[in-house]
């Protein structure tokens, strides 16, 4: 399921509009992208659980021209 159909499932489910659903969604994604770049763990029980994870440098490669890279670390 994409966001588009995430907004008609419920805006059908809630008898809102679908651009009202999507006001909805959009802001609860804005609040659980920022709490976990702020470093917060975000848990909804019965749904999942949202962190922020370091991780370290690592090789990897370009699958179109196999060409190996490093990624730096980043978190």
């Amino acid at each position: 399921m994409n966001k588009g159909e995430l907004v008609d499932a419920v805006a059908a489910k809630t008898n809102i509009t679908k651009k009202q659903a999507d006001e909805v969604i959009s802001a609860f994604l804005s609040v659980v992208t920022e709490a976990v770049a702020n470093g917060e763990k975000v848990t909804l029980i019965g749904f999942g659980s949202f962190e922020r994870r370091d991780r370290s440098e690592r090789e990897g490669r370009n699958p179109k021209t196999n060409v190996q890279l490093l990624y730096p670390e980043h978190g």
